[in-house]
């Protein structure tokens, strides 16, 4: 596994004047989950859009697998100082302390409205969700969601559908069936099908582009679907799959489609990164055996360019440079 102990954050104690923080359990908080690729960086970026919009301040704690950086390069800009990024770990467990220590210091510095948490694909959201009821973080907190994001594609093609995928599905608060549009229509009902039966009576909402509003994932009662509504629900200790992040370092120019044949070469589960291919900047999203390449919501910093995460279960491993 490529990891290093550390975490990078932009928090700014700065406060407007006049701007008083809540009291009692009264600040939101939303775990974002899903396998590698399923669109969560994408959806937080959407609930970032909206919350700049309302006005809302939204404080947003990133886990990324693998130590590039490149969901703070796309997420960090947009959050500004209300964004911490944590590596070296899974917040549901090896980072749970730091993860903690964290949030308190959101809390004390930023006095968010709300509170995003975006997990690793690999890591497991309720697992994330019993950091929020230790103490301090328990005294201001109110509700809490956990919401998978599950990529459709990937279910309908029955890819990777045991281990991790089944786990965070199965304890999910509320299940965001995304990416519909790569489904055939026909395919779709099916497809739904099979995630509820991984979590019968789970609330399912589709999407595309992990379009989903607000509201859907900051209710009012959203207590009622969460652990906040009485003491945490019993569950089965876990044990995480094994996987591991290599760097692949890829030449400025190179053709979009050499690029493509090249990462589907590797079988991996996830491809994150920039690349300067000889049709301009792109910024490569790679689930499976898919591999889009695609203008980059903003200009990365040039540390990035070239440089992809690659992601795969610990057997058979291949170096990138073949």
């Amino acid at each position: 596994m490529v990891s290093r102990d550390s975490s990078t954050s932009s928090l700014d104690s700065q406060k407007p004047a006049g701007d008083v923080p809540a009291t009692g359990n009264s600040v939101p908080a939303l775990v974002v989950s899903g396998f590698l690729g399923a669109g969560k960086t994408t959806l937080v970026r959407h609930l970032l859009e909206e919350a700049q919009e309302q006005g809302v301040r939204m404080a947003v704690v990133s886990n990324e697998f693998g130590e590039l950086g490149i969901d703070q390069a796309l997420l960090g800009n947009q959050a500004g100082q209300h964004y911490v990024e944590l590596e070296g770990g899974c917040v549901c467990c090896k980072l749970s302390d730091e993860f903690v220590t964290t949030l308190q210091q959101i809390r004390e510095e930023v006095h968010p409205d709300r509170v995003v948490v975006e997990t690793s694909g690999v890591a497991l959201p309720f697992d994330t969700l019993l950091n929020f009821w230790r103490e301090p973080v328990s005294e201001w907190v109110g509700e809490c969601l956990s919401a998978v994001v599950v990529n459709a594609e990937q279910v309908a093609e029955k890819r990777d559908l045991e281990g991790t995928f089944e786990q965070q599905v199965s304890s999910a608060d509320l299940l965001i069936l995304n990416k519909l549009d790569l489904v055939p229509s026909d395919r779709r009902d099916q497809v739904q099908e099979r995630v509820q039966g991984l979590a019968p009576g789970t609330p399912i909402v589709p999407a595309v582009q992990a379009r989903v509003s607000t509201p859907v994932l900051f209710l009012p009662d959203a207590g009622n679907l969460s652990m906040r509504a009485g003491k945490p629900r019993t569950h089965e200790p876990h044990t995480h799959e094994s996987f591991e992040a290599e760097e692949c370092l890829i030449e400025s120019g190179i053709d979009p489609e050499t690029l493509v044949r090249r990462i589907q070469s590797h079988h991996v589960l996830r491809a994150k990164g920039f690349v300067q291919t000889s049709e301009g900047l792109r910024l490569v999203q790679g689930v499976g055996p898919r591999v889009d390449l695609v203008a980059p919501p903003m200009n990365p910093p040039e540390r990035l360019l070239g440089r992809l995460v690659l992601i795969r279960r610990t057997h058979g491993a291949a170096p990138c440079d073949t």
